[in-house]
């Protein structure tokens, strides 16, 4: 694998720099053709009102700039040099980790962008008018595209020429992801092939299921559903006019060389004009990494028949619940007050479809491998291709490891997180904001920083690249919003029983299903890739064949059999066949006549079908809403394991035409308007608003936000940066050491610990939870942490313990279940995330609660919604803590080298790089690795003085 190690960061301008570069290298002046810079002049008019006087911040690295030519990748990767803007956002996003203790307001913009409406006429770096009705100013500072239309079809056709300038490659890159021709499109790297596999097999589609897309809501849309189509026509429109100027001129990104779309010498090839179903299948990418929600009641099912299996059916079914942890009492909440019935446990579930032990089969996805497909793991077959120059030869194999993660799609996200506290305990009275979305780190970022002001149009922020008609989450003329993840069950999976069109007996295989009666066939959904070597990706030429089945209950996902009956397991998505339709709300969200008030804010956010937990802050108010498309469920059925594909079982008003179904009011989703404070970190919505998935119980991520507003709110007079030290603090807290780490002391210290070296961890480890439990460098740039000792203890410790605790308790069958339905743990060095390792986000999924519960079991204290029972040395406090105190001693005996073993970035045993975030180089370049924060990518701080 090649090591990828960032240089350091050096920005320089489009001038005779990279054309003296790009000789230097051996390439030629076409080659090397820099970007037209257009000529100077100042804004075409003056910006919309902006309510927030200097008081609102935004901060999204490493850069605007996401494209690069050829020349640029190769400057960087061969000078480490990097475009203008490519990185500027970095150093200040990185800063915060060791600048917080001594934050103050007038200091917020040393670390975050004046995030204000309009250039000032002084910093106005160039303005480009693509055509009459629209102009793109960029700022001096930061080269964030300010899209100013007189006309809304001008407005939006600019915002789709401005992504083009940033994002190009990368849109390019996720429309072939979301239309599952990933490896067709970016190289047969294993990683390539792997992540396609994932989101084909979670939401694959046909042509004219992208169309019947727009066609619903040309349909259902009425008059807004109308315009927004328009505006993504218009926005299509911008892109394909940059692509086509880029091309022509030659100064497209450089990656479309690399990966042999273009040829280096005579500019032949094409760059594919974009079309609208391909924004669909961009949204369907959006849609499938951060709002979607449910699933995985098979692997539920599995764990509760290994429950079922060691304790009986009734003991089993209760040890189970208590680790499903569905409504925990001691969760830490989002709205504090009144009940939200969803997905809870029936008193009596009816239709549950449980398999037969050892029947459950995965279905198969990939058929006929050929050539580089049908290599094994660790031995990928490889080509050398010529390099079109000799001076290209340092970016051989950029891609080799793949362009984007392989599990980017597999593994469970639950990210992002808010702080928004009411004006009666602000310092100004006015309530202040700090908030926005985990969507992980790439170069170029997912999102991009941008403004509209247009006809019906005004606001600034953050738009995933590609589907950034509208502002996703930012600021309006005098209101802002942000979303975090809320991940609730919109997605049930039923058992189909399997028939034979001649009435014989089927078997599992068979692709025929019983449909209110009738035996019908299943539809077979298929994409056939084939790739070729390219001097990015030199996976050898190969090719393969995905095919997923798919019936009027959702997608097949296993087969088994129920009560010995063959089925196969689907998956039904309520916003299935319906990503695009959330188009509306954003649109809704970006009109200033529209959002005026925290009620008319959720009235946007309810049209919303992503399951996401949206918050707002002008003024005089603070608001909150869960959107998602939540089906209204057959009465009874448990919405956490696998039901009978029947009639009475379906969805209320079930169509499967269109995969339509009644839906839950707005009224019974979670939401609140000047609650005192709101928190958000993935964590638990409102009381009986059941979670998707295990874990949330007494100890969570939001408990490190919950705790420290709750304490600034009781204290009062609240600032913006007040409240930007709580996110920093908690962004560089270990959630084990502050919440779980006192009661595991607390059994340590039951007796006397004898072991020299023992007691010598147990202080190392009592002295860090004294100092904060904070993995942070002694002093900024040292890339040595504080309490490094302890700090490595713990992270070796943390899978030890769990298992000296649970396992010989829970049997090794259903410890492993267990650990199938919750990962033990998610420390920042740990594999996990959107980008894999040094993804920033952790502590999102784990035991800590488990742990938690059980040792206060042990210990005596007091546990609201307890495990069914105690594990940690069978309940005896004496056992527990030698269980405990056996494997401290196993982690202590653990060197730096064998707790962080290293990768492509880092050294064995480099602690702080370990925990590092690196932006994963989804482009061609690469950035310096920043200390590790838990913290949103994507962020603003804001307080409204004012109000229209």
């Amino acid at each position: 694998m090649r090591r990828r190690t960032p240089r350091p960061t050096r920005t320089r301008t489009f001038t005779s720099t990279v054309l003296a570069a790009a000789a230097a290298l051996g390439l030629g002046v076409a080659l090397a053709a820099p970007v037209p810079q257009p000529a100077r002049a100042e804004p075409a008019a003056s910006a919309a009102t902006d309510y927030c006087r200097g008081q609102c911040s935004d901060i999204l690295p490493p850069g605007a700039t996401g494209n690069a030519t050829l020349a640029d990748i190769l400057a960087n990767r061969v000078l480490g040099t990097h475009p203008e803007h490519s990185a500027d956002q970095l150093g200040p996003y990185g800063d915060l980790a060791s600048g917080y203790p001594t934050l103050t307001d007038d200091k917020l913009t040393n670390f975050f962008n004046d995030s204000s409406f309009g250039v000032p006429a002084d910093q106005v770096a160039s303005v480009t008018k693509p055509r009459g009705d629209v102009t793109i100013t960029r700022d001096k500072k930061t080269g964030v595209p300010h899209i100013q239309g007189t006309t809304r079809e001008g407005t939006e056709y600019g915002a789709g020429y401005a992504a083009a300038q940033d994002r190009l490659w990368l849109m390019d890159l996720f429309r072939h992801v979301g239309r599952g021709e990933l490896t067709s499109f970016a190289g047969g790297a294993p990683a390539n092939q792997g992540l396609e596999q994932d989101f084909f097999r979670q939401a694959p589609y046909t042509e004219a299921d992208y169309q019947a897309q727009v066609d619903y809501i040309l349909a259902h849309g009425g008059e807004r559903g109308r315009q927004a189509l328009a505006d993504a026509q218009a926005y299509v429109d911008g892109i394909n006019a940059y692509a086509k100027k880029a091309k022509d001129g030659r100064y497209f990104p450089g990656e479309y060389v690399l990966t042999g779309h273009i040829d280096a010498i005579t500019n032949a090839g094409e760059i594919q004009p974009f079309k609208l179903t391909d924004l669909i299948a961009l949204a369907s990418v959006v849609g499938a990494l951060f709002g979607n929600g449910g699933g995985g009641e098979v692997e539920g099912a599995l764990s509760l028949l290994a429950a079922q299996q060691k304790y009986g059916l009734a003991e089993g079914a209760k040890v189970w619940e208590s680790f499903r942890e569905r409504n925990d009492p001691e969760a830490a909440l989002t709205v504090r007050d009144g009940s939200f019935p969803y997905a809870g446990k029936p008193a009596a579930p009816k239709g549950t479809a449980l398999p037969d032990a050892g029947s459950v089969t995965p279905e198969q996805l990939v058929y006929d491998r050929e050539g580089g497909a049908t290599a094994t793991s660790g031995a990928t077959a490889r080509t050398k291709v010529k390099a079109p120059k000799a001076s290209l030869e340092p970016l051989r194999g950029i891609y080799d490891d793949g362009v984007l993660p392989r599990d980017l799609f597999s593994r469970k996200k639950g990210m992002s997180n808010a702080l928004v506290v009411s004006g009666k305990y602000t310092a100004s009275g006015h309530p202040v904001a700090v908030f926005g979305p985990q969507t992980g780190y790439f170069a170029p970022q997912l999102l991009m920083l941008q403004e509209l002001q247009g006809p019906g149009i005004s606001a600034r922020g953050a738009s995933f690249a590609g589907v950034g008609m509208y502002i996703q989450l930012g600021r309006g003329q005098d209101y802002a919003w942000s979303a975090t993840t809320s991940g609730q069950d919109i997605t049930d999976t039923y058992a189909v029983e399997l028939c034979s069109p001649d009435g014989s007996t089927p078997s599992k295989d068979s692709t025929y299903y019983r449909y209110h009666g009738d035996c019908v066939a299943m539809d077979k959904l298929e994409r056939r890739n084939a790739w070729k070597p390219t001097l990015a990706d030199s996976t050898a030429a190969g090719s393969y064949r995905m095919q997923v089945y798919r019936t009027k209950y959702g997608l097949v996902t296993h087969r088994a059999t129920v009560d010995g009956k063959p089925v196969a397991y689907t998956m039904l998505r309520s916003t299935y066949r319906h990503e695009a339709d959330s188009i509306i709300g954003f649109q809704m969200l970006n009109d200033p006549g529209y959002v005026t008030d925290a009620k008319s804010f959720q009235s946007a956010a309810q049209s919303i079908n992503y399951t996401f937990n949206w918050f707002y802050a002008d003024s005089r108010q603070t608001g909150y809403y869960n959107s998602g498309l939540n089906p209204v469920r057959a009465a009874d059925v448990d919405a956490s394991l696998p039901v009978k594909g029947e009639t009475a079982y379906e969805w209320r008003d079930f169509d499967p035409k269109d995969n339509t179904a009644a839906a839950t009011p707005p009224a019974e989703h979670p939401q609140s308007i000047d609650q005192d404070y709101y928190i958000s970190w993935n964590n638990k919505l409102a009381k009986d608003y059941s979670a998707a998935g295990f874990g949330n119980g007494s100890v969570h991520r939001g408990n490190l936000l919950d705790d420290r507003v709750r304490a600034l709110v009781r204290k009062g007079g609240v600032t913006r940066s007040a409240l930007t030290r709580a996110m920093a603090e908690a962004a560089v807290t270990d959630l084990r050491g502050e919440d779980v780490l006192p009661e595991l002391l607390k059994v340590l210290r039951s007796g006397p610990i004898d072991d020299p070296q023992l007691a010598t961890a147990a202080q190392q480890l009592e002295s860090w939870q004294s100092a904060g439990s904070q993995r942070h460098e002694t002093s900024a740039g040292s890339h040595t942490y504080g309490h490094a000792d302890a700090v490595r203890i713990m992270d070796a410790w943390w899978p030890l313990l769990v298992e000296a605790e649970f396992k010989s308790g829970l049997g090794d069958g259903l410890y492993d279940a267990l650990r199938a339905n919750l990962t033990v743990d998610e420390a920042p060095s740990a594999g996990h995330g959107p980008t894999g390792s040094h993804a920033g986000s952790s502590f999102q999924y784990g035991w800590w609660s488990y742990v938690d519960k059980d040792l206060r079991s042990v210990l005596g204290e007091d546990v609201k919604g307890p495990l069914a029972r105690p594990y940690c040395g069978g309940g005896q406090l004496s056992a527990c803590r030698d269980a405990l105190l056996t494997s401290l001693k196993t982690a202590v005996g653990k060197t730096a080298a064998q707790v962080y073993p290293g990768d492509d970035n880092c050294s064995a045993g480099d602690q702080w790089c370990a925990d590092a975030i690196i932006h994963r180089p989804v482009g061609g370049l690469t950035h310096d690795k920043i200390s590790w924060q838990n913290r949103p990518t994507f962020q603003q701080v804001v307080e409204f003085p004012a109000h229209r």
